[in-house]
């Protein structure tokens, strides 16, 4: 019998953290507080099997996921893998300069917005073939600008903004016989200086279905 999932790891090695700050793979594990195999993760995160299955062992690999036993589907047999634990903090045993730190955890959380940008421009095209099929494609998009004095508030702002967000998410993600699944995307970074030039106009994002997610954790 496999051991419980625990509530928290501490991330003690090097390679551990490489791998955790990694956002594709960061994502994986949050999809692994069960058993899943790698089509499955797959499917819930629009990648290839072949691609999960390889950073599935590199996972497993520096000890953040484990084997969970194996499933028979059709004529093959799929094996399953499950995170070691919900949360992962980084140890302070390794040495890293406060900043080192910091950084890492800025980079992944910028290279996850990157990713979330591209997978919500492509989804937005899909919908956007139901929508000119005249089928009804429900959306929302929102943009705003808020003023941050410093550290101290951005950082109170973040922990405000994540908790309000999970309080929602709570609210209205608790019916198993919900018949759709929407996407939820929600970014807060600063914004960076543009070169002069004519202002473009801004094309609404059609949103679709996603994860509440707490970068830089």
């Amino acid at each position: 019998m496999l051991p419980d999932i625990q509530e928290t790891y501490i991330v003690e090695t090097p390679e551990q953290a490489l791998a955790l700050l990694n956002p594709l793979r960061a994502e994986m594990l949050s999809h692994l507080a069960q058993p899943a195999s790698a089509a499955e993760i797959a499917r819930t995160i629009g990648e290839t099997p072949q691609r999960m299955n390889y950073h599935l062992k590199a996972l497993e690999k520096v000890g953040l996921v484990r084997k969970a036993g194996t499933r028979q589907v059709r004529n093959l047999v799929e094996v399953l893998y499950q995170a070691v634990a919900k949360t992962f903090i980084l140890s302070d045993s390794l040495n890293l300069h406060p900043d080192t730190v910091q950084q890492m955890k800025d980079h992944g959380s910028l290279a996850h917005l990157i990713t979330i940008a591209e997978r919500i421009k492509r989804d937005s095209l899909l919908l956007m073939e139901k929508s000119d099929a005249s089928e009804n494609v429900p959306s929302a998009s929102l943009h705003t600008k808020v003023r941050l004095a410093n550290e101290a508030q951005r950082s109170a702002f973040v922990q405000e903004y994540v908790e309000l967000v999970k309080q929602l998410a709570g609210k209205y993600g608790k019916d198993g016989d919900a018949s759709e699944t929407y996407s939820v995307v929600l970014a807060v970074y600063p914004e960076p200086e543009r070169t002069a030039g004519p202002e473009q106009p801004a094309r609404p994002v059609r949103d679709s279905n996603e994860k509440v997610r707490e970068d830089g954790e």
